[in-house]
């Protein structure tokens, strides 16, 4: 059985990712991204493992380009990465390179030996949301 180390992912494709200029910078609007065909591999395994990234952020000054988001995201096919890993290294490296108001990935993955897993990490505090209340 092929096993990868899921903690040395290459730091470089981060340089996949392209970006513009956000035409509306004073406005919070949100952008949601969403590729339906992500696939990665069990680090344990090396079996394909597949899912849907949603990508939901409230641009600042930049947004990402699309075509480069599509290659960054190809760039994950042949690595050995936990489902957790990936969804994390995904926002960590559009926030680093996009500087969002607010972003949150979403990873929505295949049930594989009967589990079906979901993943979620937000980046910032959704201005767009209203303060909510516990309710007791």
């Amino acid at each position: 059985m092929k096993t990868f180390n899921p903690i040395k992912s290459d730091p470089n494709k981060i340089m996949l990712l392209e970006v513009f200029e956000n035409s509306f910078p004073k406005r919070n609007y949100l952008i949601i991204h969403r590729a339906n065909e992500f696939t990665s591999l069990c680090p344990k395994t090396g079996q394909p493992d597949f899912g849907t990234i949603t990508i939901s952020y409230i641009a600042d000054k930049k947004c990402v380009e699309l075509k480069s988001l599509k290659y960054y995201l190809q760039s994950f096919r042949n690595e050995g990465i936990f489902y957790e890993n990936v969804t994390n290294r995904i926002l960590e490296d559009l926030v680093r390179v996009i500087k969002p108001r607010w972003m949150e990935v979403k990873g929505e993955f295949s049930t594989r030996g009967g589990l079906n897993s979901n993943v979620a990490a937000t980046y910032g505090k959704n201005p767009n949301e209203r303060s909510r209340q516990k309710l007791y």
